[in-house]
């Protein structure tokens, strides 16, 4: 699981770093709204620790640009030391799944953090839609136009990443790490899998949907207008 924390505090940030290592998890840190939205929107994480007071952005306008501007769905838990009804209703207005109120225990964050993903596996995220393209991401069933299409499994793996991004652009660094960690098996190898996904989501269809943006990555989506 990778978890991506942003929180000025450089005491709370040690101590939550810390402690969720510890507990297993992979770790990302932000100490500034505009670090943090970055680095939200442009690696994939299971779940988002969000501060509310940040400089740069605070994490309201950051909850809100991930949920309408780049369209992820990643579980959202805000920390803040203000405790009014105003502010957990503008926390969950914008789209954060939960609200924890500073100074907390680090054992109910974990608590908090299980409970999130459980219900955002629960049903949230198990069918994947781009355009014409549908993935059930617990069956494995991808269909195009009704048609039903089968990938191998670098293949599911890269296209599961592609449409929980979409319509972003995914950098070819984060998919390799994604797909083969830090061993890559060479430059051309991400090439080579993006074809041959390729041919099987868009060559059989009269309209792409998998776009080369040159020099950076690839994205999902239905029009390449924007690229």
């Amino acid at each position: 699981m990778r978890i991506l924390i942003v929180e000025d505090n450089p005491d709370i940030l040690a101590n939550v770093l810390d402690y969720l290592q510890l507990k297993g998890y992979s770790v990302d840190c932000a100490q500034d709204g505009l670090g943090g939205l970055h680095l939200a929107a442009t690696q994939t994480y299971d779940l988002i620790v969000l501060d509310v007071m940040l400089p740069g952005i605070d994490g309201f306008q950051i909850c809100r640009r991930l949920r309408e501007d780049a369209r992820l769905d990643v579980p959202i838990i805000m920390l803040t030391a203000r405790d009014t009804l105003d502010d957990r209703i503008r926390g969950f207005g914008t789209g954060a799944d939960d609200y924890l109120v500073k100074p907390f225990a680090l054992s109910e964050l974990h608590a908090r953090i299980q409970a999130v993903l459980r219900r955002s596996r629960g049903g949230r995220n198990r069918e994947l839609r781009v355009g014409d393209l549908s993935f059930d991401v617990e069956t494995l069933q991808v269909r195009r136009a009704g048609k039903t299409l089968k990938p191998h499994p670098f293949g599911l793996k890269l296209l599961e990443i592609l449409m929980r991004k979409s319509p972003a652009v995914v950098r070819r660094e984060e998919l390799e790490r994604e797909l083969w960690g830090d061993d890559c098996p060479d430059s051309d190898s991400l090439r080579s899998h993006i074809h041959q996904l390729r041919q099987i989501v868009d060559k059989p269809f009269g309209s792409p949907l998998l776009h080369t943006v040159h020099g950076i990555g690839y994205r999902l989506a239905e029009t390449s207008d924007d690229l």
